[in-house]
């Protein structure tokens, strides 16, 4: 069995996510993710397959057995993957109905590392105090499976909701900060984003930025860009944004 640290290309063998991934020569996987394995993708021995903890461990092997909603893996190589450069931060103000599951989904699937629900000013959604678990989990949840469907070992962390005010002092710490806005006159396109580092995304409400959110951005030294002439759904905005950082660092 084979141990590293490199960088790990993505291939077409299943990922399955264990909240610990024991060590040894065999990994058993079971519960839902077993299930899913034998009675939806019918997994059968000598099939590849991936396990991963969520945090960058990755081990490979192949499936021993397959049966009763579990299957046992025989690990072949075990990897600790490197956390991708730069690190990229997504400030999702809610959407309404299934619109956060989906833009968390399209995201993950785009590269985001964490992602941040923010309770903007024009937000229609607003998460009282009893709801805020279960829209979480759903967020969470959205996270998980796009993260197994990308085959990505690192599911992005999604924090508690934020007010703008947390949310610009987290930002503090962020390398570079562009904020979605339709009337913004810099573009996308020419703004020079590191190749190390942290950047940080914002994406607004179905109702837009207030004027009083714009400058207090900028006053934290955010630049508000836009994508380009289309005005996209804020569901949508954001894995836009995301595909196109992607292209000029970690795809390029």
């Amino acid at each position: 069995m084979s141990e590293g640290s490199e960088a790990i290309e993505a291939d077409g063998a299943p990922l399955f996510l264990l909240d610990e991934v024991p060590e040894g020569d065999v990994v058993t996987v079971d519960g839902a993710e077993g299930r899913h394995a034998v009675d939806v993708l019918r997994l059968a021995a000598g099939e590849r397959v991936r396990v991963s903890d969520g945090r960058g461990l990755l081990v490979e092997g192949s499936v021993l057995t397959a049966g009763s909603g579990a299957l046992q893996v025989q690990v072949t190589a075990r990897h600790e993957v490197p956390a991708p450069q730069p690190q990229f931060l997504l400030v999702q103000a809610l959407p309404k109905g299934d619109r956060g599951p989906l833009a968390v989904d399209l995201a993950t699937e785009l590269g985001v590392d964490r992602i941040v629900p923010w309770t903007a000013a024009r937000c229609v959604t607003r998460w009282r105090e009893d709801r805020v678990e279960k829209g979480l989990a759903k967020w969470r949840s959205a996270a998980r499976a796009a993260s197994k469907q990308a085959r990505r070992p690192r599911v992005p962390e999604v924090t508690e909701p934020m007010t703008t005010r947390q949310v610009i002092g987290l930002l503090a710490d962020v390398d570079l900060t562009l904020v979605l806005h339709e009337q913004a006159r810099e573009p996308f396109a020419r703004v020079e984003v590191p190749a190390t580092g942290s950047v940080a995304v914002v994406v607004g409400p179905e109702g837009g930025l207030t004027d009083g959110e714009v400058v207090a951005f900028r006053a934290a030294g955010a630049r508000s860009v836009r994508l380009g002439a289309e005005v996209l759904r804020t569901s949508t905005a954001g894995a836009a944004a995301l595909a196109a950082l992607s292209a000029r660092t970690r795809w390029a």
